[in-house]
């Protein structure tokens, strides 16, 4: 894949849930490592909630592919983080046959 450069630091992270001793849960986010990426932006809008507008901005991110299974191969219901900005994944498929490169499809939710 011509073009990709990745050359962006995100930290790959997992939710665990924790019980909370009143029969329910806390969900917390834990690293599981650090890849290097290439973020391009796609289509953005704007949506207003209870209290607060959002913006919403969706992401191509393309990694480094990793085996099915591996700890280091981001999956559906992860997030990447850089700083302050939360990219949660929606979506993961190999960019070519062979899973040299992988694309994560990922949404950034921000308040206005």
């Amino acid at each position: 894949m011509s073009g990709v450069q990745l050359s962006r630091r995100l930290v790959l992270e997992g939710a665990v849930r924790i019980a909370d001793g009143a029969g329910g849960f806390t969900e917390t986010w834990t690293p599981l490592g650090v890849l290097w990426a290439d973020l391009r932006p796609g289509t953005g809008r704007e949506k207003t909630g209870q209290d607060v507008a959002l913006s919403r901005l969706t992401y191509r991110i393309t990694v480094r592919g990793a085996p099915q299974g591996a700890a280091s191969r981001p999956s559906p219901g992860q997030r990447f983080r850089d700083g302050a900005r939360v990219f949660t994944i929606h979506g993961v498929t190999e960019v070519v046959p062979g899973g040299t490169y992988l694309t994560c499809f990922a949404d950034e939710e921000v308040a206005l």
